[in-house]
């Protein structure tokens, strides 16, 4: 369960979420990581902990937002699967024991996604066209509606934990990424709270670039194709010109070679072009960059209780 700010919610949704797992007789652990929260909501995990012999509590060094508290959560899990689980009930409960009963029918990757979202028109919007973009765009294909969740089998989180770098990407792009036949799960989210969101737009324009750059290579191609297009159009006018200058006039066809207009057009133009390309390389250079350096996507706050439970 990935807790942040959570205080006066955590406890009330680990409860429901035990309720509802105990009731089908499944045998589970609840993995509570607090993303660096401020507010003792990892006080009251603590708590949780010891309350209940299969829940336990980590905590990240600092807010690395949820993404990557899913990775850590994805280090640290015993069971046979594992799905992530917002404390705020946008994932109903109910939609995680069918997940969990599909997995036992022989899913490997079930991803749940939400069919209907009661959001802010301009919120609307802009996930859908990000969503459209990503599946015309990327090498990722997001169902209907987006999804950020999963319940993925053993053998894909063990492929998550050794062989995929948890920076500058997503779980669930990574997850989608992999195959393994994907099982689609629609639900219809519940009406969130009425507090403002924590995930602000700085987060999310954030989180839309690293999940695009890091599942498609289509800018890359994009300033190939534009530039061998505008080459081979800079050829012509040169020959064009140039045939002009040496065998016709400078009014032939009507065409004056002179001229600081044209001139300043096509500086302003391919300057802004050549801007725009290094703009996009940079982006890949640095997140190559960044992942160089081997620094971890997370860190776990070492808990000597936690670990001797």
């Amino acid at each position: 369960m990935l807790s942040y700010y959570s205080k006066n919610k955590l406890k009330d949704a680990c409860n429901t979420l035990y309720e509802c797992l105990e009731e089908e007789q499944i045998n589970f652990e609840i993995i509570i990581i607090d993303d660096g929260s401020k507010d003792g909501s990892y006080d009251i995990a603590k708590g949780l902990e010891k309350q209940y012999n299969n829940i336990y509590a980590y905590q990240l060094s600092k807010n690395y937002t949820s993404h990557y508290s899913i990775f850590a959560g994805l280090s640290v899990c015993q069971g046979d699967c594992a799905i992530p689980v917002p404390d705020d009930n946008q994932l109903p409960y109910n939609t995680v024991i069918e997940a969990y009963k599909i997995w036992q029918n022989g899913g490997k990757i079930i991803i749940p996604h939400r069919t209907k979202r009661k959001d802010f028109f301009i919120s609307k919007v802009f996930s859908s066209l990000f969503y459209f973009l990503m599946n015309k765009l990327s090498d990722v294909v997001y169902p209907h509606g987006g999804a950020d969740t999963f319940l993925i089998d053993r053998e894909v989180i063990n492929i998550l934990n050794d062989k995929i770098k948890p920076i500058h990407t997503t779980t669930i792009t990574e997850v989608l990424r992999l195959g393994f036949d994907p099982i689609y799960l629609p639900f219809i989210r519940p009406i969130g709270t009425t507090k403002k969101s924590r995930w602000s737009f700085r987060k999310k324009w954030q989180l839309a670039l690293d999940t695009f750059f890091s599942s498609s290579s289509f800018p890359v191609r994009f300033i190939s194709v534009t530039g061998l297009f505008f080459s081979l159009i800079s050829f012509c006018l040169i020959f064009f010109y140039g045939y002009i200058k040496i065998f016709g006039n400078e009014n032939f066809w009507g065409i004056i070679v002179p001229g600081w207009t044209s001139i300043i057009l096509f500086i302003s133009f391919f300057s802004g072009l050549i801007l725009l390309s290094l703009g996009i390389i940079s982006e890949y250079i640095w997140r190559i960059f960044e992942d160089v350096k081997n620094r971890p996507g997370y860190i776990i706050k070492k808990d000597i209780k936690t670990n001797d439970k």
